[in-house]
């Protein structure tokens, strides 16, 4: 059993990993992960890990990565939504952890979605 004060570590540890802060100006960019059993089965938790590897490496401390359910898109999966502020939301579909870095440096970092990831081109295969 942990006590409360290992506890509350381990808490604030987690929290400032992934970055939930809030967003009082409106300027920070989500990355929203699906995580359903959908999600799970094909592989978004090793792509979230990928996420905040990559987020903590870079210091980008204006990135907020959260976890969603089913998104109803099953055979997308794993799915995930990058949304910048004053953006349209961009969903990368079939994502694998290698694919990480290039989202976040081209289109978080850079503001240019990787197109060949998204929806959209999945769609008109």
């Amino acid at each position: 059993m942990k006590t409360m004060a290992e506890l509350e570590a381990i808490r604030k540890a987690t929290l400032s990993r992934i970055n939930l802060r809030t967003d009082e100006k409106g300027e920070t960019t989500r990355v929203v992960i699906g995580m359903a059993t959908c999600g799970i089965a094909a592989g978004a938790r090793p792509v979230m890990l990928s996420f905040m590897e990559e987020i903590e490496k870079r210091q980008l401390a204006h990135v907020q990565i959260s976890q969603t359910g089913c998104i109803g898109m099953c055979r997308l999966e794993p799915m995930v939504d990058v949304i910048l502020p004053g953006k349209e939301k961009v969903t990368y579909v079939h994502v694998k952890p290698e694919m990480v870095p290039r989202i976040v440096a081209e289109h978080i970092v850079n503001g240019r979605p990787v197109e060949e990831y998204t929806i959209g081109a999945a769609e008109k295969n």
